[in-house]
């Protein structure tokens, strides 16, 4: 399930700074927080990074992976990343960007035939932003509809743009499967591939990969809920629930990788080192789009922003970038 509400609890927790600006904070004053955090908030597990420059200043990792076999999570243990796996989308762009085989501000119509007339002339930017006035590709209860790929294009297709292009910020997850199929048109592998490639194996992630509960993943983590779907509405249990995550590979462009904070890590210095995209082609990445009415538009007055698959924090004290997925991690990297 991809869900829209802050339901499933184990975390995957990192952030990522380029300069750390807090009062008093300390290596194990962050550690107790956390502990503390983790019982209150009965979270099963979490792991944490922080970035200074170039260096992984401290890396931690608490709780259980598997709550019904009591084992611990360690700093190995892999992490559903959700829609964190947008901002690699966003990379892998860029990354077509550079070798000269797409523009985002070509109309998805280049890349693709058959396409709606509607959505002939959105723009690969306006896609990654959210900014197209696509509609969503989950049923109502948020799993992915239906679970084929074919069978899920098909009526995609016949569904109907519900703004128009630039007017306003509206997430879905139906516009990362139009850019999914885009990289592996033009990549010449699938888009998960690509990125396994061009990201994961370029900046040393050896553990990381794509995966749902349909696959065995050693050291991995579950995936569980304090909240039940019962007659229409959310109840809140006293203990967690297991959550079972379907992404189906199709879809695996809005969301599917599975991490660790120290591999995140890496990939966010590797990000400010110049090794996967230029410097150029990462100030596009994190710019903010902007709408037809000359505003950006973002998740809330806090998250007020959204780049190419990279939510903002756009303002004067503190700018950041911070992806966040399913309820169950978030990275934020600040910019000054």
């Amino acid at each position: 399930m991809m869900t829209k509400r802050p339901l499933i609890i184990t975390l995957f927790l990192m952030a990522a700074t380029c300069t750390l600006q807090a009062q008093n904070l300390t290596s194990d004053s962050i550690d107790v927080y956390l502990k503390t955090q983790v019982q209150t908030r009965k979270i099963p597990a979490l792991q944490m990074a922080v970035v200074r420059g170039q260096q992984i200043e401290m890396s931690k990792t608490y709780g259980s992976a598997s709550l019904e076999h009591n084992v611990a999570a360690n700093d190995n243990t892999l992490f559903y990343i959700n829609s964190i796996t947008k901002a690699f989308v966003g990379v892998a762009v860029m990354q077509l960007v550079e070798a000269g085989k797409l523009n985002t501000k070509d109309p998805i119509s280049k890349y693709l035939d058959s396409l709606p007339v509607a959505w002939q002339q959105l723009t690969i930017r306006q896609l990654l932003s959210h900014t197209s006035g696509m509609p969503d590709i989950l049923d109502e209860d948020e799993n992915v509809f239906p679970r084929g790929e074919k069978a899920a294009w098909a009526r995609l297709l016949k569904l109907q743009v519900v703004s128009a292009p630039g007017e306003k910020f509206s997430y879905n997850q139906a516009g990362y499967v139009i850019i999914g199929k885009i990289i592996t048109k033009l990549s010449g592998m699938h888009f998960t591939r690509f990125i396994e490639e061009k990201q994961f194996k370029a900046v040393g992630m050896s553990r990381s990969r794509f995966g749902d509960s349909f696959d065995v993943v050693p050291n991995s983590a579950g995936a569980y809920t304090m909240n039940k779907f019962v007659d229409g509405q959310f109840v809140r249990l006293q203990s967690p629930g297991i959550s079972y995550i379907q992404f189906p590979e199709f879809y695996r462009g809005a969301a599917g990788i599975m991490s660790t904070a120290r591999e995140m890590a890496l990939w966010v210095i590797a990000l400010k080192k110049g090794t996967l995209i230029s410097k150029t082609s990462l100030d596009d990445l994190w710019k903010p789009s902007i709408l037809n009415n000359g505003q950006i538009g973002g998740f809330n007055s806090f998250v007020n922003g959204y780049a190419l698959g990279w939510p903002t924090v756009t303002r004067a004290e503190h700018p950041a970038v911070a992806p966040v997925g399913g309820g169950r991690n978030a990275l934020a990297i600040y910019l000054n």
